[in-house]
């Protein structure tokens, strides 16, 4: 007699289940989106409280001027200690000097962040003398501003060895202290740069290019850690802020795309890492204007581009 196929029952019975656990599965992912969705809205009107920092330790590359400086200053009006870090050393002691004047509790430190060694060395110092850090604001950066074919060597190497290899020296430097206190923050300047193609600007903008995805891909990293570390990634993306880096701007619109004053940017930037934003934009609707422009086909962007008719013109 024909025997029966006995695995087929089980087999169907298996994939019957299969299905019923991916239907769940779908649901729940639909749910889920719509909640962070409607939650991601209500926080456009509601922003998440602010966090205190009066028992942080900052640090901030790049403070003995601009952006830098102004966030050293504010963040030690906020209670927080600073520790400044820069390779000027007369502009860096005077960040310092006026933080302890107003009061406030300030350590500073030389290091160029383009020697990996004397990141680390840096980071030793600081964690005997001050103690870990709990905010780490990467804002050192430069920003030669000329065509690709008309920028040196030296020029580039530079541009990606500030605005991008120091990021992973600091990391490297102070993550672990944030992982062993389960606790930290860390800030990392990018640009609208970083978001969309600037004229003048093609080293500085794949340099920027590169902030955005090294915050991104460390905080996925890191989101997967089993251990499931409470460590929160704010990424700034100023456009044209009064720090000298901009020489020679030209906006059409100046009203709208304005110079921002970096006192400004300092607080726009504070203030969102201290509310725990993933990304921050200088002007705030710039994020918002991006994304909504990636949704239209290219050309699209580039009529919205040349009708806005902002940017920087070569400093040679």
């Amino acid at each position: 007699m024909p025997q029966q196929d006995q695995t087929a029952t089980p087999n169907a019975g298996v994939k019957m289940y299969n299905l019923v656990i991916l239907i769940i599965d779908i649901v729940a992912m639909l749910v889920r989106w719509i909640f962070h969705t409607l939650e991601s809205f209500y926080r456009l009107v509601v922003p998440p409280a602010a966090d205190t920092v009066h028992n942080d330790i900052v640090l901030i590359t790049g403070a003995g001027h601009g952006m830098g400086r102004c966030m050293a200053l504010q963040y030690a009006q906020l209670g927080a200690t600073v520790i400044c870090v820069d390779i000027n050393e007369k502009m860096n002691a005077d960040t310092v000097t006026t933080i302890r004047q107003q009061r406030g509790n300030a350590f500073g430190y030389i290091c160029d962040v383009t020697n990996r060694q004397q990141i680390i060395d840096t980071a030793k110092q600081v964690q005997q003398e001050v103690g870990t850090v709990t905010i780490l604001v990467n804002n050192a950066g430069i920003m030669p501003t000329h065509p690709l074919l008309q920028q040196t060597e030296g020029e580039i190497r530079k541009t990606f060895e500030i605005n991008v290899m120091a990021h992973f020296w600091l990391l490297q430097s102070y993550l672990p202290g944030m992982l062993e206190k389960n606790r930290g923050y860390i800030v990392a300047m990018s640009s609208v740069a970083g978001l969309c193609g600037l004229n003048n600007l093609v080293p500085y903008c794949g340099s920027k290019f590169a902030v955005r995805g090294i915050m991104e891909a460390l905080a996925e990293e890191l989101r997967q850690d089993a251990r499931k570390p409470n460590i929160k990634f704010t990424t700034v993306y100023p456009y044209m802020v009064d720090t000298g880096l901009c020489k020679r701007p030209h906006m059409r619109f100046p009203n709208m795309m304005r110079l921002v004053k970096p006192e400004e940017a300092a607080a726009a930037i504070i203030d969102g890492q201290r509310r725990g934003l993933v990304d921050v934009s200088i002007p705030k609707y710039l994020l918002y204007l991006n994304t909504i422009i990636r949704v239209f086909p290219l050309k699209v962007g580039t009529l919205l581009r040349d009708f806005l008719d902002s940017g920087v013109e070569s400093d040679l």
